[in-house]
């Protein structure tokens, strides 16, 4: 039975329509199937550098001109939902990564620069000197899947096998990046096999398998009170190795939760630490175009 109802779709537009930016709007037009690739990208080319990267908010919780990994991140995220990531679109970002890549050629998930400008009170910039898997990873693994021919590419490659392997303790977000890699690196037989033992250290603490008893669970370190991380967001679609890592029951389970989260404005809520009152506003229509993508993958399988 689909969990995804028009009804639900149409409250969900209505939220976007009223809170959402311009190219929250925009992304949820291509959502309906009404949407138009220059406008796509003339909407996100408003976030960019003079330099190539991103910035200006596009990430709701990396503030300020200056751009960051994670914004560039975000916009290939947005490139990849949107169908608009290409070689001509990704070469600007991938150069402007090339640039800012660390010794190990992976990128940090933010540079310096993030103290500049408003910022979470908890976040630091990390080492410079070493690249973020976080970052590097997810940016590897969404170039893949669209075959774009890069040396940064392939650089970002070495280090994410090379880091992925010799994982032992993760947390979710990064788990998010390192299965979007193994989902499109070019050896197949690696990737099940880190995929199987970076599943176990799911298992082991990250993901809350039964939503009618968060107790069970302790939060990860980090991460705001109740904020849980479940089966559908690791494993968003029913092509990704992360759904070999729970039950049909487990991710049913999930799912369901997901879809009866809607609030009454139609919108999704944001479950991670807010640092200031806009965040909730500016995160919200993104967050809910995610659920309204992860729901219709599974509907559709």
């Amino acid at each position: 039975m689909a969990r995804i109802t028009e009804h639900m779709t149409e409250r969900a537009a209505e939220f976007i329509w009223l809170t959402g930016s311009t190219l929250d709007q925009r992304r949820l037009e291509h959502l309906l199937g009404a949407g138009d690739r220059d406008a796509i990208l003339t909407a996100l080319a408003a976030y960019r550098t003079a330099d190539g990267g991103y910035a200006y908010a596009l990430e709701p919780d990396v503030k300020g001109p200056m751009p960051q990994p994670l914004a560039a991140m975000a916009a290939l995220e947005i490139m990849d939902e949107t169908d608009t990531l290409a070689q001509d679109t990704a070469e600007p970002v991938c150069d402007w990564l090339l640039h800012h890549a660390a010794p190990d050629r992976g990128v940090p998930d933010l540079l310096g620069t993030v103290a500049d400008y408003p910022h979470p009170p908890w976040v630091e910039p990390p080492p410079q000197d070493r690249g973020g898997l976080l970052t590097t990873a997810r940016c590897a693994g969404l170039l893949l899947e669209h075959g774009i021919e890069h040396e940064w590419v392939d650089e970002a490659s070495a280090f994410c096998r090379n880091r992925i392997s010799v994982l032992e303790t993760t947390h979710p977000y990064e788990v998010f990046s390192v299965i979007r890699f193994l989902d499109n690196t070019p050896d197949r037989d690696w990737a099940a096999s880190e995929a199987k033992r970076i599943g176990a250290l799911v298992r082991d603490g990250l993901v809350l398998l039964d939503p009618a008893n968060p107790d069970d669970m302790p939060t990860p370190p980090g991460y705001a009170e109740g904020e849980y991380t479940h089966p559908c967001e690791f494993a968003a679609s029913p092509e990704s190795l992360a759904a070999q890592w729970f039950s049909a029951e487990e991710m049913a389970l999930s799912l369901d939760r997901l879809a009866a989260d809607q609030r009454e404005d139609g919108g999704w809520p944001i479950y991670y630490r807010r640092w200031n009152p806009a965040i909730e506003q500016q995160a919200r229509p993104g967050f809910t175009l995610r659920a309204l993508t992860i729901l219709d993958a599974w509907d559709r399988a």
